[in-house]
């Protein structure tokens, strides 16, 4: 028995000794703070998705895309199935040369018009000068029947011619009137006629419009994520095809307690390490930080509990870096944000940046 216990003994004190130098060297091994002026999250790289949408109700005529492939602003990337829309240009476009074609038969009318107006003008100036000379032969005649020298008769006869002549005036007068009323209704018929074209000019820019529309493009560079719809499928309006990834807008999220987040500003230097590729240091800066705290107690009092308030923080990489290596960029990867609150602070040799040649 007492050569079971001294066993027991040294193999509780081999464990305990054991036990020690494992915390002894995860101590001196364990990785060491980065320090007051340094603050740290853990998150996920992220980028804004876009989706490809119709405008219009319709069926797909072709995708041109597979999920995957990278695309630029622009590219053809779907086509709806356009038979009606170019049946009804066709229409349209049917309807603008009638509206031409009427607008000519209006301007010719009017030019008749000017034509008739100029030749009752012309005989206005006739029957004016007829007039005119009848009223001096109705003078000279009752001058002359006056003193005996005509029989009154012949007054008569003149003044009859007078009044033939008056009559004559006042009606050729009035064709001058309705060659102008004519003129105005065919200058109104050719106004309308214009209108006619402008509207009709207008559903052909609009059906055109639609047409266009049915090439759906790439709104920005990217890689298509997914396709939501397949060809041959009817799409109300607004009916999703694609799901792209913006390569061009790629981020971090990650979250800072309140004591941190207070000293980060717009535009702030953050470093990243990617789990997939531990490596690399890859550099960003802060685009946005929540004005709102999140997990959030109900009842914040004390200064235990404030250091609990979480804030959202979004760090950007550049542009120019995503261009270069888009291919790499992969979203849902998960990592480490590292934001130097101090300009002051050195940032560490590990965290030299470092991205892929």
């Amino acid at each position: 028995m007492k050569g079971n216990s001294k066993r027991w003994l040294v193999r509780g004190a081999v464990l305990v000794a054991a036990a020690l130098v494992a915390a002894l060297a995860w101590h001196m091994l364990k990785p060491k703070g980065l320090g007051d002026g340094f603050a740290s999250g853990n998150g996920r790289i992220e980028a804004t998705e876009v989706d490809v949408a119709t405008k219009l109700p319709g069926r797909i005529a072709e995708i041109k895309v597979d999920e995957g492939d990278f695309v630029k602003t622009g590219d053809l990337v779907a086509r709806m199935d356009t038979q009606v829309l170019q049946a009804q240009l066709a229409q349209a476009q049917a309807e603008v040369r009638q509206a031409q074609n009427a607008k000519l038969t209006a301007e010719s009318l009017v030019a008749q018009r000017n034509s008739e107006k100029s030749t009752a003008e012309a005989v206005v100036a006739q029957r004016q000068a007829e007039l005119t000379a009848a009223q001096k032969r109705f003078s000279r005649t009752e001058r002359l029947v006056a003193r005996n020298a005509l029989p009154q008769q012949q007054l008569d006869d003149d003044r009859a011619v007078l009044q033939s002549a008056q009559a004559a005036l006042s009606a050729a007068r009035s064709q001058v009137i309705s060659a102008q009323a004519a003129i105005e209704a065919g200058r109104s018929q050719v106004i309308e006629a214009q209108s006619a074209i402008e509207a009709a000019n207008a559903s052909v820019a609009r059906l055109q419009a639609d047409i266009d529309d049915s090439l759906l493009r790439a709104p920005r560079d990217g890689r298509v994520q997914y396709r939501v719809a397949q060809p041959g499928e009817v799409l109300p309006a607004g009916g999703k095809l694609l799901n792209m990834v913006d390569l061009t807008d790629v981020y971090m999220t990650f979250f800072l307690a309140a004591p941190q987040a207070g000293r980060v500003q717009l535009g702030q230097e953050v470093r990243l390490v990617i789990d997939a590729a531990p490596q690399y240091v890859i550099p960003a800066k802060v685009s946005y930080v929540a004005s709102v705290a999140q997990f959030t107690p109900k009842t914040v009092e004390t200064a235990s509990e404030r250091e609990k308030l979480m804030f959202r923080v979004k760090a950007r990489l550049d542009p120019a870096l995503l261009a270069k290596y888009v291919t790499y960029v992969k979203t849902g990867v998960p990592g480490m944000a590292y934001l130097r609150l101090d300009p002051d602070a050195q940032w560490p040799d590990n965290l030299q940046i470092k991205v892929p040649q």
